[in-house]
């Protein structure tokens, strides 16, 4: 039986985002991505996942992308 998580390790958090570097997961958390710290352990949970990306949301414009238009 599997069992779904809620609290992803690193590698588990990586999956779910869709990268493998270590790194990029870094910078996420020095940009506030929260994670739990018990003794050694590091977990990182799945809604504050939801909840960084949907806050960290940008919506694009035409003007993005280098374009300028003066």
């Amino acid at each position: 039986m599997k069992v779904a998580t809620e609290h992803f390790n690193y590698q588990q958090a990586m999956k779910y985002l869709g990268f493998k570097s270590p790194v990029t997961l870094r910078e996420y958390i020095q940009s506030g991505l929260p994670i739990i710290k018990i003794g050694k352990s590091k977990r990182i949970s799945k809604s504050d996942i939801d909840k960084f990306m949907a806050d960290h949301r940008v919506i694009a414009t035409q003007d993005e992308g280098g374009e300028n238009h003066d």
